[in-house]
């Protein structure tokens, strides 16, 4: 009897184990099957974080690339605006030139016609606001003569003899970037190679970029390096800075297409001071500007025919702008193309101009109201042209 006891007992305990065995078959199967779950949603989540991180890396560059676009299409609105400005100012001005040339309509009866036609003819011809001094009844027709006085600086520069009246002195611009200027008492002095009298040394205040400096009645006027078109005027008696204005629409584009460093081109004649810079919005076609050498306001602009491919430079005599040009590989310089502000001389009637006989570049043009010469610098070389000149 024990021993069925027994028996069944034992019996009883192996179903037990039996299916405690089964259960936690089970159990283990059931976990494993929702940790496959849970790593089937992890790798599904992680896909879709990369793909939203993909995206959101496309949008930016997307972005990105519109501000850039934006950005350009704001600088070249801004260009029009100024360009546009500029423009407006002229028109102002020229308005204000025809206005107080006609005579008082309280006294005289112009009929609308007659004024409309005068304005039309004012602004085609673009006429001068600049008067003539007495001395300005001459124009160029020729160059008499080359002189070479002496080598010196770099193969790019600018030298000049200062135009006030009763000075000699002579001024030497090294380079198309520097802030140091030599400064001669005489062209005598200049070009002696052993002479006791050294050149006084000038530190400006901020370099020079290009050749196209001028001096006039003690202050030297250049254009400021690293900015596109600021004109600086400097004493030349304590070096400082005692003005500085920004050229309205200037220093987009080289003054002369063979001068890539120079920008801004001062020049003085009988009638004062000019500035001359090449505009791209009318082809890169050359501007003038008249400027007042004691406040450096802009007194008038004319808009010239003359084009600044193959120039290599421009001087002005009594208010007209002569061209000289050139070619890359250096060649004969040669007058092909004048602007009078007075419509007094047409290119029509100037004959193709041609300097001696040397074929070479020049950096820089600068003529001499008095000694009626053109100082120039001609590949390091110091030269000087003797011009012709006969009354108009």
């Amino acid at each position: 009897m024990f021993l069925k006891l027994l028996a069944m007992l034992f019996l009883s305990l192996s179903v037990v184990r039996s299916q405690q065995s089964t259960q936690d078959a089970f159990m283990m199967e059931y976990f494993q099957r929702r940790i496959m779950e849970m790593e089937e949603r992890l790798i599904q989540c992680d896909q879709n974080v990369q793909t939203v991180n993909q995206r959101m890396y496309d949008m930016a560059a997307e972005m990105r690339g519109q501000v850039q676009s934006v950005r350009a299409l704001k600088t070249e609105i801004q260009g029009y605006v100024d360009s546009l400005a500029t423009r407006v100012d002229r028109v102002e001005r020229d308005i204000e030139y025809l206005q107080n040339k006609l005579p008082d309509t309280s006294s005289v009866e112009i009929s609308d016609s007659l004024l409309d036609q005068q304005v039309k003819e004012a602004q085609s011809k673009g006429k001068a606001v600049i008067r003539q001094g007495k001395e300005c009844n001459i124009k160029f027709s020729g160059v008499k003569s080359q002189k070479i006085l002496k080598k010196a600086g770099d193969l790019i520069g600018s030298w000049l003899k200062d135009p006030t009246t009763g000075s000699s002195k002579i001024y030497f611009f090294s380079g198309s970037r520097n802030k140091t200027l030599l400064q001669f008492g005489s062209i005598k002095t200049f070009t002696e190679t052993n002479s006791t009298n050294k050149p006084k040394v000038i530190q400006l205040p901020r370099p020079w970029q290009g050749t196209g400096h001028a001096v006039y009645d003690g202050f030297v006027y250049y254009h400021n390096a690293d900015t596109r078109n600021e004109v600086l005027k400097v004493d030349l008696s304590n070096h400082t800075i005692v003005d500085r204005m920004i050229l309205p629409n200037a220093g987009r584009l080289p003054v002369y297409g063979l001068t890539p460093y120079t920008f801004l081109d001062f020049a003085v004649d009988e009638m004062g001071l000019w500035v001359i810079h090449a505009d791209p919005d009318f082809g890169g076609n050359l501007v003038i500007t008249k400027l007042d050498s004691k406040s450096l306001s802009v007194e008038h602009t004319w808009d010239t025919t003359c084009k600044s491919y193959n120039a290599e430079g421009a001087f002005m005599i009594c208010g007209t702008m002569y061209v000289i040009y050139n070619s890359h590989s250096g060649g004969r310089s040669n007058i092909q193309c004048l602007f009078d502000i007075h419509d007094s001389i047409w290119t029509e009637e100037l004959p193709v101009i041609y300097f001696p006989k040397r074929y070479s570049s020049h950096s820089s043009m600068h003529y001499h109201p008095q000694d009626k010469q053109i100082y120039a610098w001609d590949e390091g070389f110091q030269t000087t042209y003797q011009l012709d000149v006969k009354k108009k």
